[in-house]
């Protein structure tokens, strides 16, 4: 037991559960001030703005984060080659950040067409994100250089924080202008998450002063661009197939159906935090580092060891407490959301089963296999989304969650044999 207390695993769950906990409580009252001042409809507008965002803070990083937290893993001793790493992709980041707030300034009526559709006018939304837009991409590349010098207790620090000032900015803007006021906090709070890891950062390494670009070379973008790949089919694509099923649900159901579906989506994000922060703070920088099979298999096996029984355990109580929960976050309006725990769960289980073995696609650069899976997952998904919400309407989306990360994990599980028996 001393030698399990004194394990850095052990600190840094510890310490990452505390930071989950934390935005799960800011989680609650920020679900709570959705469901009485926006409702269902209100809910199925955010989730389309969250795919939204999630789509563009892919492209404006280029999907390096990964690939950030790889090479600096690799080279922080190095001085003269980190220099080099990380005047390169700041240079490259900023450039791509300010194109695409230009993109987003001077067409925000398309987008708000796109995203929105003609009932709803927030063209205001689009044109503060572009401002916004930089310096969230500047948070997230020192987050990423953090978490490769394995600054793992920053990292979460930085997490909380940020979380901590976005309930407080979401609360404002939700109580003044509704519907309008939490779409706007969902484009400025990641934003303000610059100036804390600004702060922690540069307890770290003086960043700033590392980056000239005199030390700009693109073989290094080269390098990355397999991981820019990677995340752009993962974190473009994957979005707008949930807008697809999104606006699916909304013609073949309703609003207010979809606006279930999105809450659901949104339960299921807090007890996810668990698994995928220690997998992004802790897993990813030990997968980077190991250099044949045999150490591959002690990471993930210590991660089937240790997190995932903890998060079987952690949803089998959510299930028994859906009632509950649904109250407690929403209103008596939601109550539908509990028919669609189930098939969620069960979906959740086997996407955390499956998390550190797709892990291991960015952590060994392996682009064709992961676009393959990926490509899979997502086509899975849609599909059978269709297919099943014609027959068993709104529960039939969480049955396609199951079913996709059912085929993800067997598929992954036979590709990785070697690394896991």
């Amino acid at each position: 037991m001393k030698k399990i207390y004194r394990s850095q695993l052990f600190k840094i769950s510890s310490l990452n559960s505390l930071s989950i906990i934390l935005k799960i409580g800011i989680g609650l009252v920020t679900s709570k001030l959705l469901a009485v001042f926006v409702g269902p409809s209100g809910m199925a507008l955010v989730g389309n703005l969250r795919n939204f965002m999630t789509s563009v803070e892919s492209i404006s990083t280029l999907g390096f984060q990964n690939g950030i937290v790889k090479y600096v893993a690799e080279i922080k001793e190095e001085k003269p080659r980190l220099q080099k790493l990380l005047s390169t992709i700041f240079i490259s980041l900023v450039v791509v950040a300010i194109l695409l707030s230009g993109v987003l300034f001077l067409f925000a009526a398309f987008w708000n067409q796109e995203i929105f559709g003609n009932n709803y006018q927030y063209k205001s939304i689009f044109r503060a994100l572009a401002l916004a837009l930089p310096w969230y991409v500047i948070s997230i590349f020192l987050i990423s250089v953090l978490n490769g010098l394995g600054s793992f207790k920053r990292v979460i620090w930085i997490n909380s924080i940020g979380n901590a000032i976005g309930l407080l900015v979401s609360i404002a803007l939700i109580l003044e202008y509704r519907t309008f006021g939490a779409l706007l906090a969902i484009v400025v709070s990641p934003a303000l998450l610059f100036f804390v890891s600004f702060y922690f950062v540069n307890k770290e390494i003086d960043v700033f002063k590392s980056i000239s670009r005199s030390d700009f070379d693109f073989a290094i973008i080269k390098n990355l661009s397999s991981y820019s790949l990677m995340a752009l089919v993962s974190s473009v694509l994957g979005p707008l197939v949930f807008l697809a099923i999104r606006n699916n649900i909304i013609q073949t159901l309703d609003y207010n159906q979809a606006g279930y579906w999105e809450t659901m989506m949104r339960i299921s994000t807090y007890y996810m935090l668990f698994a995928s922060t220690i997998l992004t703070v802790y897993f990813l920088p030990k997968l980077a580092v190991v250099k044949n099979n045999q150490e591959t298999k002690i990471v993930f096996w210590s991660y089937y060891k240790w997190i995932l029984p903890v998060f079987i355990v952690g949803v089998t109580i959510v299930y028994f407490l859906r009632f509950y929960i649904v109250k407690l976050l929403f209103t008596q309006e939601f109550l539908p959301v509990t028919t669609l725990f189930f098939w969620q769960l069960v979906g959740d289980v086997l996407k955390v089963a499956s998390l550190i073995l797709g892990y291991q696609f960015f952590a060994k650069k392996l682009t064709a296999a992961f676009i393959f899976t990926e490509l899979l997952s997502l086509s899975i998904n849609y599909f059978s989304s269709i297919f099943l919400v014609s027959i068993y309407g709104l529960e039939g989306i969480v049955m396609a969650h199951a079913l996709t990360y059912f085929v993800y994990l067997v598929v992954l599980g036979v590709y990785f044999r070697k690394s896991l028996f």
